[in-house]
């Protein structure tokens, strides 16, 4: 099982505290950094020094980082226009060499949207029907052959003799993730455009129940392609009690709940938990952290989890 690291920059964290994790993470040998895309903090705190924006944090951290890949779980669709978004993926792919990958969901988080002046579609039948598009959007204008032109009517967006251009440095595009644990649209989703399925913060039977339905999903639509299944979830690991329970109250979370609902405890018994979710399928784990100034979290994670994992 690979290991991602996995930040929730809105909760407060400026983009030098992002590049020391990113760096730390890739030193550390970690499969992956990933980051949220969201404006506005939640919960009570003012979230300062305020948001950072996913794809110029990406775009900065593809020049400063070698071989680690980048990523988002999940832009939101409601954030961006689709052929404005294909192209800052593609530019960012070509920064990194190769190594970006890109989750996409459908936006859901009002205050964000109100608070920074962004339109929200008023119904949740609206935003999937604009996040489906912009998944054949964006992926159709990545598969266009150089030289020739890319069109899409759809009912919220419009495209005319695009270029389709510019393209992204892997071949044939950059990975496309897809999660949620919805029971009919997002499997449906997964299996028509999807590289990857993620499932977050649920539990090892909630999270097989949900690749469940999107391998029956695959199945309906005769894919062939393979696809890979990961699950997010927040890690909070410590060498005794005394720095479990420290780390918990860093983010404000009860060690027993944690236990509960995410990768908690000693090495011992957070290898065992993701051991629960191996046994499901799950390929990949996002390890959600939270406090970003504890580096020394990643080097325990690192050093005492990650050789124990097959």
């Amino acid at each position: 099982m690979r290991l991602r690291i996995f930040t929730e920059p809105q909760q407060g964290a400026s983009y030098d505290t992002l590049l020391r994790v990113a760096g730390a993470a890739e030193a550390l040998e970690f499969d992956a950094f990933f980051r949220s895309d969201h404006y506005l903090r939640m919960g009570s705190a003012d979230g300062r020094p305020g948001p950072t924006d996913a794809w110029i944090t990406l775009a900065g951290l593809a020049r400063e980082t070698k071989r680690i890949r980048l990523g988002t779980l999940m832009t939101a669709a409601t954030f961006r226009y689709p052929g404005p978004l294909a192209i800052s993926v593609a530019q960012v792919d070509q920064m990194s060499g190769g190594r970006v990958e890109f989750g996409l969901g459908a936006g859901w988080y009002a205050q964000e949207h109100t608070a920074y002046g962004i339109p929200f579609p008023d119904t949740p039948q609206e935003r999937f029907e604009r996040y489906e598009e912009q998944l054949a959007i964006v992926t159709g204008l990545w598969a266009t052959p150089e030289g020739e032109s890319f069109q899409y009517a759809g009912r919220h967006y419009r495209l005319t003799d695009s270029p389709a251009l510019p393209k992204p440095a892997q071949s044939p595009a950059p990975p496309v993730l897809i999660g949620g644990t919805g029971a009919k649209r997002t499997p449906r989703l997964a299996a028509t455009f999807a590289d990857e399925f993620n499932v977050p913060f649920s539990s090892p039977t909630q999270t097989e129940a949900a690749f469940d339905r999107t391998r029956a999903a695959m199945r309906a639509v005769d894919r062939t392609a393979p696809m890979t299944f990961s699950a997010a979830q927040v890690v909070c690991c410590g060498r005794n009690d005394a720095e479990v329970s420290r780390r918990a109250a860093a983010i404000g979370r009860d060690v027993d709940e944690l236990k509960a609902n995410g990768l908690a405890g000693s090495p011992e018994e957070v290898v065992d938990k993701m051991a629960q979710f191996g046994q499901v399928g799950c390929e990949r784990l996002y390890l959600q952290i939270l406090d970003l100034e504890d580096l020394d979290h990643l080097e325990l994670i690192a050093s005492a989890v990650a050789p124990k994992l097959t």
